[in-house]
């Protein structure tokens, strides 16, 4: 069963919970490149919403578009990936430049404070394989920072739980609808906002001051 809150005509998946501790640097990492350039990560962890927020507030990402990933093109459609049976996920497409952060830097964002990565299929009250953590890789060097981050995480026993993120290859992605873009900046007096997603924001900029933006 999935549970939603609806806020402004909105059906809104919630993800409260959520690690919120500052988590080690990477050992194993992309060194930072010498020049700019445009790279793009994937990653899914409950609603799109407030990961998408919190990576706009991120330095050196470019741009952050919240989308589908998992399933097929035909399929990418809020109301049919709400149903859970599309193989989609909610994910957010990070495109940074690599001379200002690092892959492994924008993974220790993701795991510290956009996400609980010890809930399965689900994030806070809702459920669903929609909801599910996953870090969808484009490159062989992409899996393999974050297959050594989450075995250094868990050797160091940073969650109480065990880490159950997917680190699976990325088939596509697909954007979402346009009222789903941007939804937290433009909606910062939405009630659903302000209780879910703003919490994240606050504590990237408490975590990660060197790595926080309030454009």
């Amino acid at each position: 069963m999935i549970l939603t809150l609806a806020f402004a005509g909105v059906t809104a998946c919630s993800a409260r919970d959520r690690a919120n501790i500052t988590l080690p640097t990477p050992t194993v990492d992309a060194p930072m490149a010498s020049t700019s350039s445009q790279q793009t990560a994937v990653i899914a962890g409950g609603c799109f919403w407030g990961i998408q927020a919190v990576f706009q507030h991120t330095k050196g990402v470019i741009r952050a578009t919240s989308g589908y990933s998992g399933g097929s093109a035909k399929t990418a459609e809020y109301e049919l990936v709400s149903t859970g049976e599309t193989g989609h996920a909610e994910s957010v497409q990070i495109t940074y430049d690599p001379s200002r952060i690092t892959y492994g830097q924008l993974l220790r964002v993701f795991f510290s404070v956009a996400h609980d990565p010890t809930q399965l299929n689900r994030q806070g009250p809702d459920s669903g394989t929609q909801y599910r953590s996953s870090i969808f890789y484009g490159t062989e060097e992409q899996k393999r920072i974050a297959e050594a981050y989450i075995a250094q995480l868990d050797k160091a026993r940073v969650f109480q739980r065990p880490i159950v993120t997917q680190v699976v290859p990325l088939k596509g992605f697909y954007p979402a609808e346009a009222y789903h873009q941007d939804y937290a900046a433009l909606h910062p007096n939405n009630p659903y906002i302000v209780y879910n997603d703003a919490p994240k924001v606050a504590h990237l900029r408490e975590q990660f001051p060197d790595l926080y933006t309030g454009k």
